[in-house]
């Protein structure tokens, strides 16, 4: 007589922002959908220049993978917080993503904040794990996307939840054009996601995180299925 071993699904939540990184994570949660419930997806308003156009782009992919999808508003615990990505700060910088001027986009504990009220409503209704976006391009310019940030943070949620809950990232060390990729063989509806930081309507083409989209759509050979005002060199 075979002895059959049931293994229990895991349970997650996660950051989803309408970008590509974070709607390129759903469209791989939803492929382990054998052993991965997605019980719903987050994002947080904290008054960024282009927080508005996040939550449309959002809610739309959450909406293509019939996940549940929430919005955080953090605005009154931001305020104060100084960077140029803030609507209450300076002009955008534009050029490469790694450039030192995109140090100005740099929003002080973003992450290490979402991240804790994410490991908190996970607790709360009952999800192992807490998906994260966060991919090898980002580490230079920002401190809370890095590996030993993660070891730490994860290390802290662990501690606090006594170890009900843990911090999953899959991109920790893809680069974007890794995540293009991936995301273009599982047919990630890129459409309707928002990567520029710009409060403009049309992503502006120009800013660091435009750059790096649409680098790694041309590393690729795929035409990136968004409009751009800019789409020069």
């Amino acid at each position: 007589e075979l002895a059959v071993t049931t293994h229990q699904k895991k349970k997650a939540i996660l950051s989803l922002s309408g970008g590509m990184d974070s709607s390129t994570m759903l469209g791989e949660m939803k492929v382990r959908s054998d052993y991965l419930d997605v019980l719903g997806a987050y994002m947080f308003t904290y008054g960024s220049k282009h927080n508005r156009h996040e939550i449309k782009a959002a809610s739309e992919v959450a909406g293509w993978y019939n996940v549940p999808f929430r919005v955080i508003d953090l605005t009154v615990a931001f305020a104060g917080f100084r960077s140029d990505l803030m609507a209450s700060g300076g002009a955008l910088p534009h050029g490469h993503y790694e450039a030192e001027s995109m140090r100005k986009t740099v929003v002080p504990g973003r992450n290490t904040i979402f991240a804790s009220v994410l490991a908190g409503l996970a607790e709360s209704v009952g999800a192992d794990e807490v998906w994260l976006g966060i991919h090898a391009g980002d580490h230079h310019i920002y401190p809370d996307c890095r590996p030993e940030w993660l070891t730490a943070m994860n290390h802290t949620v662990m501690l606090s939840s006594e170890s009900k809950v843990r911090l999953t990232t899959p991109f920790l060390h893809k680069t974007k054009k890794d995540i293009v990729y991936i995301g273009s063989r599982i047919r990630v509806p890129y459409d309707l996601t928002r990567t520029c930081y710009s409060e403009d309507e049309v992503a502006c083409g120009k800013c660091g995180s435009c750059v790096e989209r649409r680098e790694a759509f041309m590393l690729n050979g795929l035409v990136d299925p968004i409009q751009y005002q800019y789409t020069g060199p």
